[in-house]
């Protein structure tokens, strides 16, 4: 299953997830020159280059985008998307689905926006979509992202070696290795009340 997903926006408290578009050009191309530290294995566009970013997005098969918009000033400040949907054998009804491409700027880094995204996706994935299984990954080497991810409650399943394309500065061309973790469904209900308390509190 290849297609985007016919998605609405989500709404937090903190932030609200809007299928990417054009109109947030602008915003993203403030937010990618902020305190740029933390991108060293994330792919993040600098300002002239998010127009293009944005259209790669659109293009690509198979990933539904989202602009992560600040709800407190309205500003879109990264972006994040679900990804590659598999589907049940001789079906179209969906098994899985990847949430990822996901990156926020400094400014909005640390301040539950992220964690609430997540919320929001998980909630549609497995309560709309009813998906078995939600996957993340990242860089294997970025520990910090890493413990992100379990914060939310994901569990660690392992590392993939030289499985997706390296985003690290100097690496364009080459693989890098993956740390891979998951959500199911048994563990959603816990998963769910944890990542509400934490943003509760």
């Amino acid at each position: 299953m290849g297609t985007r997903l016919d998605v609405p926006v989500l709404h937090g408290s903190l932030v609200r997830l809007e299928p990417l578009s054009m109109s947030h050009v602008p915003d993203l191309a403030l937010a990618t020159e902020e305190d740029r530290s933390s991108y060293g294995f994330t792919l993040v566009p600098r300002a002239a280059d998010v127009k293009a970013y944005v259209s790669a997005q659109l293009a690509r098969d198979g990933l539904t985008p989202f602009a992560q918009v600040r709800v407190r000033d309205g500003r879109a400040v990264g972006c994040t998307a679900l990804w590659d949907p598999r589907t049940w054998p001789g079906s179209d009804d969906l098994r899985a689905i990847e949430v990822g491409w996901t990156w926020l700027a400094a400014s909005a880094q640390g301040r539950g926006i992220n964690a609430e995204a997540k919320f929001l996706l998980f909630t549609y994935a497995f309560e709309t979509l009813g998906v078995v299984r939600v996957d993340l990954k990242t860089d294997a080497r970025n520990g910090r992202s890493c413990r992100a991810i379990e914060r939310l409650g994901a569990r660690f399943e392992g590392v993939l070696r030289s499985w997706s394309p390296s985003w690290a500065p100097g690496e364009e061309g080459l693989l890098r290795d993956s740390a891979m973790f998951s959500v199911i469904a048994g563990e959603w209900p816990a998963v769910k009340a944890a990542l509400a308390a934490r943003l509760a509190a």
